[in-house]
């Protein structure tokens, strides 16, 4: 289930909403932990945290969250972690819960592969617009940190000691001089014990604590939109192998079904009308033009930093690792990143006198997270390999090796892959 390309925190669109729900900061702030980015990583980790009865700061350069869908799927995994904050039950009150998915061929059924296998607790993989579970957990960090969340705010220095990291922002009404300093108006400093950055694939924080990233581009490209759903398909994730490139489709809660389709090359400026004329062309499907809700055009890589902790500084989510959005395991690795990195400050925040032991947990943390964006990078490159245009024998050989996988025993192995059953909690592999 493929997430639409994460949006990087970057600064509000214009015309944007005044911020909201932000308690005022005053010109410093203590903190145990501040977060930068109130994306669904950054939220799920100060809900964490604040949990435990930690002090949290979130900043984010958004006056408002964002309305987009992006990523839709929520794996078992990430379903267990958002059970442990109380939000299963909101998530589960508005999802789609999708227990198979079908891979086909020319209008020929393939295979099935049936996800109810997947998870003993949560036996499926929910679909919900990002922006719906970017709401749910919002409301929750306002249940328990009032004052933590600080919109409209824009960091632009840090500075770090052995104990502590400080963060220079500046406010709504800042103004910046023209080296890019902030200006006297709105300019503040908030200092933490822990800096986290969650701030997304640009990440600011990430490059100012001089932490390197290597960038794989892919060759791939794909459109997407969301329109009704008038397949009849039901609960069922459909991916569509044809000799073309795949055309993918999920359903999405209120009768609205996301397409995802491979391209030939990057197209600029997407539209409702050309979607729809492409899954037409590839699957027969017509889509009604008028019910579309979103679109949009993205090629693929994978971003890897060369560490992710620096100090005090802790990178989370996008800002950690960018996969491919294929196979929707973006936003659920950064919620287990939050999972496997929570009880780790809880430690060290607890004794800061056991440096070298916070220090040794720390860099566990890294080693375990990057195996399993290893894991996932794999996936998401498998399932990019599967999608790409085939033809003549090649296309009989991997219709043929499909049937195979799907209807034997190892199609329970495929479901708990896709599905991110290798993915425990902890951040263990």
């Amino acid at each position: 289930m493929p997430d639409a390309p994460a949006d990087s925190g970057g600064a509000p669109p214009e015309g944007a909403a005044p911020p909201e729900g932000g308690a005022p900061l005053e010109s410093a702030v203590d903190s145990d932990v501040l977060v930068v980015g109130a994306g669904p990583v950054g939220v799920f980790l100060a809900i964490l945290l604040a949990q435990q009865g930690l002090g949290v700061t979130v900043l984010d350069r958004r006056s408002a969250p964002s309305r987009s869908s992006r990523a839709i799927g929520i794996h078992p995994p990430s379903m267990d972690a958002l059970a442990s904050v109380g939000l299963a039950d909101a998530v589960l009150s508005e999802c789609v819960r999708i227990r198979r998915g079908q891979a086909r061929f020319r209008g020929r059924v393939l295979g099935d592969v049936h996800l109810d296998v997947a998870s003993p607790t949560f036996p499926f993989v929910v679909s919900l617009p990002q922006h719906r579970s970017q709401a749910l957990l919002d409301a929750r960090l306002a249940e328990l940190a009032p004052s933590a969340m600080h919109r409209g705010v824009r960091v632009t220095g840090l500075r770090q000691t052995d104990a502590s990291v400080t963060l220079t922002c500046v406010g709504p009404d800042g103004a910046a001089g023209p080296d890019g300093a902030a200006g006297p108006d709105g300019a503040f400093e908030v200092t933490g014990r822990f800096a986290i950055a969650a701030d997304g694939a640009h990440s600011f924080l990430r490059r100012a604590a001089g932490i390197p990233t290597s960038v794989r581009r892919y060759p791939d490209t794909y459109v997407m939109g969301d329109f009704a759903d008038d397949t009849g398909e039901g609960p069922v994730a459909v991916v569509h192998l044809e000799s073309s490139g795949v055309v993918e489709s999920f359903p999405l809660p209120e009768r609205m079904r996301r397409w995802v389709v491979r391209t030939t090359h990057l197209v600029e400026n997407p539209t409702p009308v050309g979607v729809a004329a492409l899954v037409r062309e590839r699957t027969g499907e017509t889509l009604s033009v008028t019910s579309n809700s979103m679109v949009s055009a993205f090629r693929v890589r994978r971003q890897s930093p060369a560490r992710l902790v620096e100090g005090r500084v802790v990178l989370v989510g996008d800002a950690a690792h960018e996969v491919s959005p294929i196979g929707g395991q973006g936003m659920n690795l950064g919620w287990l990143d939050a999972v496997a990195l929570a009880p780790v400050l809880v430690a060290a925040l607890a004794d800061e006198h056991r440096a070298d032991l916070h220090r040794a947990d720390l860099r566990r943390y890294e080693r375990d997270r990057q195996r399993s964006v290893r894991i996932a990078a794999r996936m998401s490159e498998g399932n990019m390999a599967l999608g790409r245009p085939v033809r003549g024998l090649t296309l009989a050989c991997r219709n043929v090796v499909l049937r195979v996988l799907l209807r034997s025993p190892t199609g329970r192995l495929l479901a708990r892959a896709y599905a991110m059953g290798w993915a425990k909690r902890g951040g263990r592999t």
